[in-house]
């Protein structure tokens, strides 16, 4: 910050950020939750002015966390990876569906890299994993890539065992009960 001169609370910020240490967090499981937790989180770190890069696999429609989380904007930047129709998983894959994943993976990697970010979330990269779209491999090399300073959360379903045993934090969510098998679908502002 060569030519400006620092207040003391910039001071403060300035060596808080210098001392972070940034972990690896997972949040899987089949319970509801997960990407709201990690949109929890990027809310708290907006809160203190960290900025947050949330690339989201599979998924191309609007919901209403995500059009919140675009009002916060610098603070909080959201690319979706996924096609604008919903992905089913019975479903054959175009050669798209790949290309889509391995270019979110590289934006990712991209946006980690940058020094911009205090936190990276890659939202939905455990079911791409497990739908063949990204390699664990390709992930792993993600996370050896992480600068020391960086948060990274990585959520979705069917977490590999290589991914869970590198994480620092694993929550699993659990569902004991959904509303679900009484045919209730998805509602605006709830699960969408």
């Amino acid at each position: 910050m060569k030519g400006k001169k620092l207040t003391s609370a910039s001071r403060k910020t300035a060596k808080a950020q210098d001392s972070f240490q940034g972990y690896v967090q997972v949040y899987t499981g089949e319970g509801k939750g997960k990407t709201t937790a990690a949109l929890g989180l990027a809310l708290r770190a907006a809160g203190h002015g960290f900025k947050t890069y949330f690339g989201q696999f599979l998924k191309g429609q609007p919901s209403g966390e995500i059009l919140a989380a675009r009002k916060l904007s610098p603070l909080i930047t959201v690319e979706q990876f996924g096609r604008k129709k919903f992905l089913k998983i019975t479903e054959d894959f175009e050669e798209e569906d790949y290309r889509r994943a391995a270019s979110g993976l590289k934006r990712c990697l991209k946006a980690m890299l940058s020094g911009q970010y205090r936190l990276i979330v890659l939202d939905e990269i455990n079911v791409a994993i497990n739908l063949g779209l990204l390699s664990e491999g390709q992930v792993l090399e993600f996370l050896d890539r992480k600068p020391e300073g960086v948060e990274v959360v990585l959520t979705g379903r069917y977490a590999p065992e290589s991914i869970l045993a590198r994480a620092d934090l694993v929550t699993e969510m659990v569902c004991r009960k959904h509303y679900y098998e009484k045919g209730v679908r998805a509602r605006k502002g709830i699960e969408k």
